[in-house]
């Protein structure tokens, strides 16, 4: 891999406003720069560049990037490409490791590895009577199977041995096509038909395989390589790329049959994920391509769990300018089956009835619970706290805040406020005590406040890194845990960039959350001197919060006869409670 390093240094060379302004119009807009989105079609720049964070975003589609994020999104490059390319425009001259990149000479050999594979399954295919009759009893042609390069990989334990010159090879362990072990070489996909997992451009990153029978397990798919990311790919992107662009939508379908199924019926448009949940990085991914994304799930219990992930991940990214919409099948059917069985007519009668995004929003959070009953309208209410504190602030979460509120009985304010969801651009000076009626905002608040600072200013994760990893602990909370990977990374790249730190970050499990925190604040310049005040005051607060807890706790012992450690425990959370409010410049109100 390239070394973080040279990123640091690429990146702080590099001017994205050069960098994209050789593809996009930009105007000075105060601080920042503005322009049309080339990821989609706006007659109002939404499209906005910040030299100072050297990050860009558009408020219409959602992309977002650093430099190296423009090339590989807007030209079509992959990760060493891109930086091969900025490393040029600025006379760099990337290290000897770079060369043996995945992505450059490793990543080359893979892909070789697996066209030569998938040339071979396509030729077994048609030698197969087993296989084809298959796929005829499935309802596909040789044409869609011709379309998608559908193969197969006879029942031999070394049937690759004849592809390639040497089956020695490490490249095959590497690419996923052969398994190793006890000093034994077999193949891994045997007696299976063969789907080609292929990225925008066609090259085969990976595949997918099926049983003809009912043996288990019935899929399998390659494992994680330098090439294949289960959670990043989508199954048929490359041959629905043309037809996204001129319906103007893609669906969205849980297997790869179903997307082949739907192709052959017409609905060319179509694309799966990989045998797991459908994240925010593929909901984004279709989001820059088109605006409407609708969901197709097979109409069962795993179905609806399935909208439900998907409904999570889309409101993390989904912009107020894009359609998400989710189609719920009749029970026990699927895209493919129901297709097979009524024809495409019936996927457009399902297509017309989707829910919008806002409606299974609701329907999901309401089912099986009696919202005529205060408690029933509680758990509906938290529950979709998550869910709407993981969206960007906007005219779509005001909506379904208001929405919700018809839905519980309760007015929007009271939700926001219950949320901590109020527009708030400063961390509060009030107290963020977790006491009900103190109309302070909750710590997780709080923290979530932190989190955004330390990604926007990473000179301050490294200046509050210690006190504020002590501050937190070894809690497992999810912001938690973000904030100590922010303060990590930080600490160990010292004078790296917003954009910078976010390419570290990028393999990260909350890489999503992070470029969606930053993209949200792309447009708010404030004073590194004020900011640093509002993380004082912010991590003041979270303690003072602590405190007043651990005390609650004891109020129940008050009255009792207190040993001398509870005691003494008391009176030094009172002094530094007292202490806190000073820092924060408000009277004592106890006595220690």
């Amino acid at each position: 891999m390239i070394e973080q390093g040279f990123i640091h240094d690429l990146l702080a060379r590099v001017d994205i406003v050069d960098v994209i302004g050789r593809a996009v119009a930009l105007k000075k807009a105060g601080q920042n720069y503005l322009g049309l989105c080339p990821f989609h079609g706006e007659k109002t720049p939404s499209f906005t560049v910040s030299p100072s964070k050297q990050f860009f975003h558009c408020f219409g589609c959602g992309a977002h990037g650093s430099a190296i994020g423009f090339l590989m999104d807007h030209r079509g490059l992959g990760y060493v490409e891109a930086v091969q390319e900025l490393a040029q425009m600025v006379g760099l001259q990337v290290p000897r490791e770079a060369s043996r990149d995945p992505a450059a000479g490793q990543r080359r050999s893979l892909l070789e590895a697996n066209e030569v594979a998938c040339a071979f399954y396509r030729r077994e295919l048609k030698r197969s009577p087993a296989a084809i009759e298959y796929l005829k009893s499935r309802g596909l042609t040789g044409a869609t199977a011709a379309r998608f390069a559908l193969g197969y990989a006879p029942d031999d334990w070394q049937a690759l041995k004849s592809a390639f010159d040497s089956y020695e090879e490490a490249r095959l362990v590497e690419a996923g096509l052969v398994i190793e072990g006890d000093g034994k070489r077999y193949d891994r996909f045997r007696g299976r038909v063969m789907f080609p997992i292929r990225d925008r451009r066609g090259a085969v990153l990976g595949f997918g395989a099926r049983v003809l029978d009912a043996s288990q397990p019935k899929y399998l798919n390659s494992p994680e390589t330098p090439l294949f990311r289960k959670g990043q790919e989508l199954y048929g992107l490359f041959e629905a790329g043309e037809a996204i662009r001129v319906k103007g939508r893609v669906l969205v379908c849980e297997g790869y049959l179903d997307v082949i199924q739907l192709a052959q019926g017409g609905f060319e448009e179509s694309v799966a994920a990989l045998g797991t949940a459908i994240t925010s990085k593929h909901v984004a991914t279709l989001l820059r391509l088109t605006d409407q994304v609708v969901f197709a799930f097979d109409g069962d219990a795993a179905g609806r769990t399935a909208a439900r992930r998907a409904l999570h991940a889309t409101l993390a990214v989904i912009p107020d300018t894009k359609r998400v919409s989710f189609a719920l099948l009749p029970q026990g059917e699927d895209p493919d089956s129901l297709i097979r069985s009524l024809g495409a007519e019936a996927i457009e009668t399902e297509l017309a009835r989707a829910l919008s995004l806002s409606q299974w929003f609701l329907k999901s959070l309401c089912e099986g619970v009696d919202i005529a009953q205060p408690e029933g309208r509680a758990l509906v209410t938290a529950a979709a706290r998550p869910l709407l504190e993981s969206m960007p602030a906007g005219g779509l979460r005001m909506q379904l805040v208001r929405s919700l509120a018809e839905v519980v009985g309760t007015a929007a304010a009271d939700l926001e406020a219950l949320y901590g969801l109020a527009p708030v651009r400063r961390l509060p000076a009030a107290r963020p005590g977790p006491r009900a009626g103190s109309g302070a905002r909750p710590v997780e608040s709080l923290k979530s406040q932190l989190l955004r600072r330390l990604l926007a200013y990473p000179e301050l994760a490294r200046e509050f890194g210690p006190a504020l990893a002590d501050l937190l602990g070894q809690s497992g909370e999810p912001v938690d845990r973000q904030i100590a990977e922010v303060l990590s990374v930080a600490a160990a790249h010292a004078g790296s960039s917003c954009a910078a730190l976010l390419e570290v970050l990028g393999q990260s499990e909350f890489a999503d959350q992070y470029r969606a925190l930053r993209a949200r604040d792309l447009q708010l310049d404030d004073d590194v001197e004020a900011v640093r005040e509002e993380m004082r005051d912010g991590m003041l607060a979270i303690e003072e919060a602590r405190v007043r807890t651990e005390l609650d706790a004891l109020k129940p012992l008050l009255e009792q006869e207190l040993s001398d450690p509870l005691r003494e425990r008391t009176r030094v959370l009172l002094s530094r409670l007292n202490e806190l409010k000073h820092q924060r410049g408000a009277a004592p109100l106890v006595r220690p």
